[in-house]
């Protein structure tokens, strides 16, 4: 947020063309990190490295509903993003424990608000859902 825009999130004040190229919106860094957002573990799988790292089967454990392949996959997603670091230990078999990146630990503060904001708007989400039919 710019001080001449104060009140006004930057992404909204941002011009746009019009039509919005499909190239510049697949290349855009805000999209690429709304794909690994949009995972369906990522958001609780960082919640959860937030408060301490975790080692992958206690990870298994500890999500309800999640496939090892799936958490692999979301793990692999976050790790590319720099989110996340793996750690392997040379014990038999490997030991892998995973946390946070410096990186990863300032997306807490923004995915915060989120829920903040989906919590304080869950009645008005749940009526529009309900008017959508």
């Amino acid at each position: 947020m710019s001080a001449t825009h104060t009140g006004v999130p930057a992404m909204v004040s941002a011009p746009l063309p019009n039509p919005v190229p499909a190239a510049e919106y697949e290349s855009c860094v805000v999209t690429e990190v709304l794909r690994w957002l949009g995972d369906k573990w990522a958001v609780l799988v960082l919640v959860l490295l937030g408060k301490r790292p975790y080692r992958f089967n206690e990870l298994h454990r500890g999500i309800e509903g999640i496939s090892q392949r799936m958490l692999t996959r979301t793990l692999r997603g976050l790790e590319t993003g720099g989110l996340i670091n793996r750690e392997v230990f040379p014990t038999t078999p490997p030991g892998v424990e995973y946390s946070l990146t410096p990186l990863g630990r300032t997306l807490l503060t923004p995915l915060s608000a989120l829920a903040e904001w989906a919590v304080e708007h869950q009645d008005d989400l749940d009526a529009a859902r309900r008017a959508a039919g």
